[in-house]
């Protein structure tokens, strides 16, 4: 089935960013320091604030891995909702509000720091090369899974089930994003001598990281609250159901996230042949247990159809199944 786990792969992309990340922070920190730059404070900002993220981020990997247990039913996939909604929240509060709080006092500002402004655009150039590796590896974890999906990178970042892999990737694009920004907002205050191109500057990172933060806090709560899986993939899992030689119709079909490439399955299904109960029940259990073997299966939960109830049909325009991986 598409979308499985990729645990290993999305923690090498966490790691990756935490390091690239951490050098970026220290080496803002001092070059602000040294020009008074607003934008490069907002940059200094962004870039602990992504630091932080990615310790939450790299929390969310190991707690959303462990298995169920008869405490938790249906695995803990969720945690990572959680530790990835606290990292969209640092990002909001240490980059956003700082940048842009910065970016307002700065505003009336009048001194200069022209002559160190150097070692700004040095550091920038650094932290552009680091933050680009970062987002090539996201971005090569993004284009693999999403061309197995037969979807454009961006979408399946808007759509996918991996909160880390949506955060790191989408964090590090702003980070890009947003030295550019440092690096204009600095050039037109050497280049005109008035402060408020580098205090606009700062508040212009800070507007992009609170967009940011509010899209991965959106994406994060429509997971928590219960993300059912797009059409494509429920059809897939429907016609699966369907070529079991067990299952004569499917009258109806839950597919709902539990966790990144998890998911939680109830079908109302008619079976072949003409059975008792008991043995019905039994039936039940042993394709319960033939669809959790999924790597994308957390949890499936088979019932009998209600009276009158219509068999759902497949959309034959829909994609063919791809093979199980």
């Amino acid at each position: 089935m598409p979308e499985q786990r990729q645990g290993g792969e999305s923690l090498l992309t966490v790691i990756v960013a935490f390091a690239a990340n951490l050098l970026i922070a220290v080496a803002k920190s001092i070059a602000a320091s040294i020009t008074g730059s607003a934008s490069l404070v907002a940059e200094a900002a962004h870039s602990w604030a992504d630091t932080g993220n990615e310790i939450f981020l790299l929390v969310a990997e190991r707690r959303a891995g462990r298995p169920r247990d008869d405490s938790h039913p249906f695995g803990y996939g969720r945690e990572a909702y959680v530790w990835s909604m606290f990292a969209a929240f640092g990002l909001f509060t240490v980059g956003a509000v700082v940048s842009i709080a910065h970016g307002i006092q700065q505003l009336g500002a009048t001194d200069s720091g022209h002559e160190n402004y150097l070692i700004g655009y040095i550091v920038l150039a650094i932290s552009f090369a680091l933050e680009g590796t970062s987002f090539l590896q996201a971005l090569r974890q993004t284009r693999g899974e999403a061309g197995r999906l037969g979807l454009r990178p961006l979408r399946y970042i808007a759509r996918t089930s991996n909160p880390t892999l949506r955060a790191v990737f989408v964090e590090d694009a702003a980070a890009l994003i947003g030295l550019i920004i440092a690096a204009v907002g600095m050039g037109l205050h050497q280049a005109t001598g008035d402060a408020i191109y580098d205090a606009v500057g700062s508040i212009g990172v800070g507007v992009l990281l609170g967009v940011i933060a509010i899209f991965l806090i959106g994406r994060n709560r429509e997971f928590l609250v219960g993300q059912v899986v797009r059409p494509e993939l429920r059809n897939e899992v429907l016609v699966r159901l369907l070529a079991l030689p067990e299952i004569e119709a499917v009258t109806f079909l839950h597919l709902e996230y539990v966790g990144p490439g998890r998911i939680f399955l109830v079908a109302s299904v008619d079976l072949t042949g003409d059975r008792s109960e008991h043995l019905l029940a039994q039936r039940h259990q042993t394709i319960e247990d033939r669809l959790e073997a999924q790597p994308m299966i957390e949890r499936a939960l088979l019932t009998l159809p209600a009276p009158g109830a219509q068999p759902l049909r497949p959309d034959a325009t829909a994609p063919a199944p791809r093979p199980p991986a």
